[in-house]
């Protein structure tokens, strides 16, 4: 019993940390500022979803997954960051994502909120590593608190909006859109550089 509740926290911890939750809101309130609170919660329980998915899909059949397309995760780090960086473009260009349409506005809960912010590389591997080293029954508990700590701080997202008012959530939005940018560049990069070691 004492393994298994270690291998728990472990896991949920690792998963939270490369989850991060919080740090999701500011783009989370830029991708659905124009939305209607129906739309925005709409939008929310898309991306838990479809990031909840993500997680199970690939930590039981990642491994084989990648394998059968001859995909590796560095390859998802490089293609993660192309789709941020795009993201990033259009918050500091227009301040919201233009894509989809008002008639797809779930859309944005599956890119980028589900992948690759939530479900990234990083919490695909903790995955993935988690179901590997602790088995299905640890890891589907840890992705259920994570995902369901994520889904009660995304479900507060228009609280904090009304808190920043519009003004604030413009200023916040060009801020943060610089960050993602920059997490975007640095996706890139050590995708980058782990496919040159293995070409190596």
């Amino acid at each position: 019993m004492a393994d298994f509740i270690a291998d728990l926290v472990r896991s949920t911890v690792a998963l939270f940390v490369d989850i991060d939750p919080i740090g999701i809101v500011p783009v989370s309130i830029a991708l659905t500022q124009k939305m209607e609170r129906v739309g925005r919660a709409s939008v929310t329980k898309t991306t838990i979803i479809t990031a909840a998915g993500l997680l199970f899909g690939f930590a039981v059949a990642g491994t084989q997954l990648l394998s059968i397309f001859g995909i590796t995760l560095a390859s998802i780090m490089v293609a993660g960051g192309v789709l941020l960086f795009i993201v990033a473009k259009e918050l500091l260009t227009h301040g919201g994502w233009r894509f989809g349409g008002a008639g797809a506005q779930d859309e944005s809960g599956v890119v980028p909120l589900a992948f690759p912010l939530l479900a990234g590389s990083g919490a695909i591997t903790a995955a993935m590593i988690s179901f590997q080293t602790a088995g299905l029954v640890v890891t589907a508990i840890s992705i259920m608190i994570v995902i369901g700590i994520t889904y009660v701080i995304l479900r507060y997202v228009d609280r904090i909006y009304r808190v920043l008012g519009r003004r604030g959530s413009i200023i916040v939005t060009r801020v943060f859109a610089v960050l993602v940018a920059a997490i975007a560049v640095q996706f890139i990069v050590d995708g980058a550089r782990e496919l040159f070691v293995q070409i190596c």
